[in-house]
């Protein structure tokens, strides 16, 4: 018998390719057997090896002893009367994320998660209150994007992937890349969308990348005052050195930036504010998504959406500046799955559970 320790598993998606080609090899040394293996977990979305029916069993035995694919467990499911899916998703560390399937016209959008928490502290977002959490791998990620179209019904059909769940994903640019990098076998980098808060060195990241999502920018204020006052990331960052940071952001022919603009009443939804956001995206390509705030009255006392009216009048303002703006009445608000609900909660009956298990 061995003195030797066995030497754990690998991640599938996330060991260095090298590795899972050296494993691959030590039981099949034929080269496409690694072509085989990523199309499985790529295109196919395999949650197991045993589902990956054309790799011989002594593969998928060699691959099942040493290897492991990333697959949180589901514990929680909420959908809405508009059609929302909601999951909380447990890793194997206890962590939990939400992710959420929006049906459109055509084609579902999911919004994906990219930490367990949020540092950046906003003050209209459920999320910033967990504190900053840990970063996501991007087989971690991945997951998610498998668990909600596994769960939909969605493998091989079109669908847009957003990164705007949980956390900031310039803060997390090790995971987001891998990610993206998994993503961009099915899905078009014109149908991915990156959201940041304002991080200007993973500005500058995203720019260099060869492939490169959308890109869509939460401003939420139309001066330095009151943007650091709504976000504490601009006190790092200033309002102006991000506008500078988004004149000079490199776009394909056709593609825009998505400024989102939560409105909050009676703190950046008057005629004065409209009146400015014109002026300070002159000259930058962009879409602009008026987002009335999704109330949260346990967790976020004290702040309220605009009435529509007050709602349009501000759009129509914009519009008659010859912005492109799209009012955003999110979805999935009766199950906590709307822009700033998401905190990995868990009911009550698997919060007993978990604790139970040290979770």
């Amino acid at each position: 018998m061995s003195d030797h320790p066995r030497p754990s598993p690998i991640d599938l998606l996330d060991a260095p390719e090298e590795a899972v080609r050296e494993l691959v090899a030590a039981a099949d040394p034929r080269p496409f057997r690694l072509a085989q293996l990523r199309h499985w977990l790529l295109r196919r979305l395999a949650a197991d090896v045993e589902e990956m029916t054309d790799l011989p069993k002594s593969l998928r035995a060699h691959l099942a002893a040493n290897a492991t694919v990333t697959v949180p467990r589901v514990v929680d499911e909420r959908r809405s009367a508009d059609g929302t899916v909601k999951l909380a998703l447990a890793y194997d560390d206890g962590a939990v994320v939400e992710a959420v399937a929006m049906p459109g016209s055509g084609r579902t959008t999911l919004c994906l998660s990219s930490q367990t928490g949020c540092a950046v502290g906003c003050t209209f977002c459920v999320t910033g209150a967990l504190g900053a959490g840990r970063n996501l791998t991007g087989a971690e990620i991945f997951a998610q994007y498998r668990a909600l179209v596994r769960r939909e019904g969605l493998v091989g059909s079109p669908v847009n992937v957003v990164f705007m769940g949980m956390g900031e994903p310039l803060l997390n640019r090790r995971g987001v890349e891998a990610a993206l990098r998994f993503l961009f076998e099915t899905v078009s980098p014109r149908r991915i969308t990156v959201s940041t808060s304002g991080i200007l060195p993973g500005l500058e990241w995203l720019a260099g990348l060869k492939r490169r999502p959308n890109l869509a920018v939460s401003l939420n204020a139309t001066t330095q005052e009151q943007r650091a006052a709504l976000m504490p990331v601009a006190a790092r960052w200033p309002l102006a050195d991000l506008l500078s940071a988004l004149r000079r952001f490199p776009l394909e022919r056709g593609r825009r930036i998505t400024v989102e603009y939560v409105l909050l009443a009676g703190i950046n939804d008057s005629p004065e504010d409209a009146k400015r956001l014109p002026a300070l995206l002159r000259g930058i390509p962009v879409k602009v998504n008026l987002i009335p705030f999704n109330p949260d009255p346990d967790h976020l006392p004290g702040l309220v959406s605009p009435s529509p009216e007050r709602v349009d009048a501000f759009a129509g303002v914009l519009a008659a500046a010859h912005l492109n703006v799209t009012v955003r009445w999110s979805r999935g608000r009766d199950i906590a799955g709307a822009c700033g609900q998401l905190r990995g909660r868990l009911p009550a009956a698997v919060e007993g559970v978990a604790a139970l298990h040290g979770g």
